[in-house]
């Protein structure tokens, strides 16, 4: 899990960047608004942890931008601003959580866990699968990458979905045959593999972070690297 903290107060991103290094995650730093604001756009981030009172660009402002860009991105204010006013500001500008300094690490990790559950790969009431910067909206059979539209064809799209509701799992070619084609393996198709190579190339070829990966041998899989 990659998470981006911006934070200008050295301290603070001591604590928090070797805590959560310890419990796996690469974090990476911006030490002010508009670094934080070009390397939000510029990579992807599972979740983001903002400071508000920020050099450059504020947090709220830059928790708009990056909710306007990328609003399955969680972020998480943090800020000395405590009154209900601010709380309150922060959730409007898009926050997903607020956290009040000084804090303690293990809310924050909890509060941090429980953000990335909600939002990895997650079917909402809305019938929305996100993973990573991928969606797709299983009512209207749409799929958008990094906010942009992704048209697939009718097959395509049932090949994607069925990875999707199978995230991180290992899928062989006679489950994909039997559940998006509904026909018996046959040993001389190579049908599943032509339509894999078609949705990378629509979901995968301009994004950095591939998310169609093949297990050697076993299938294929759907997830996030």
């Amino acid at each position: 899990m990659n998470l981006l903290l911006v934070e200008d107060e050295p301290n603070v991103v001591s604590v928090i960047s070797r805590g959560l290094t310890e419990e796996g995650f690469k974090v990476s730093i911006a030490p002010d608004g508009l670094i934080g604001e070009q390397m939000a756009k510029n990579n992807h981030f599972d979740l983001i942890i903002l400071d508000i009172m920020l050099p450059g660009i504020n947090g709220l402002e830059l928790c708009k931008i990056i909710k306007n860009e990328k609003p399955n991105t969680p972020i998480i204010m943090l800020t000395a601003l405590g009154t209900t006013e601010n709380v309150v500001n922060g959730l409007d500008n898009g926050a997903d959580d607020y956290l009040i300094k000084p804090f303690k690490f293990a809310e924050l990790f909890a509060r941090i866990r429980t953000l990335l559950r909600r939002y990895s790969g997650i079917v909402t009431n809305d019938q929305i699968i996100n993973i990573a910067d991928l969606q797709i909206n299983i009512t209207a059979k749409s799929v958008k990458r990094n906010n942009n539209d992704i048209v697939l064809t009718a097959t395509e799209y049932r090949l994607l979905e069925y990875m999707a509701k199978n995230k991180s799992k290992i899928l062989s070619r006679i489950d994909i045959l039997e559940n998006v084609w509904d026909i018996d393996f046959n040993l001389g198709t190579n049908v599943v593999d032509v339509y894999v190579n078609y949705l990378r190339k629509k979901i995968d070829k301009n994004s950095d972070q591939k998310l169609i990966h093949t297990a050697v041998g076993l299938g294929y899989v759907l997830k996030e690297k």
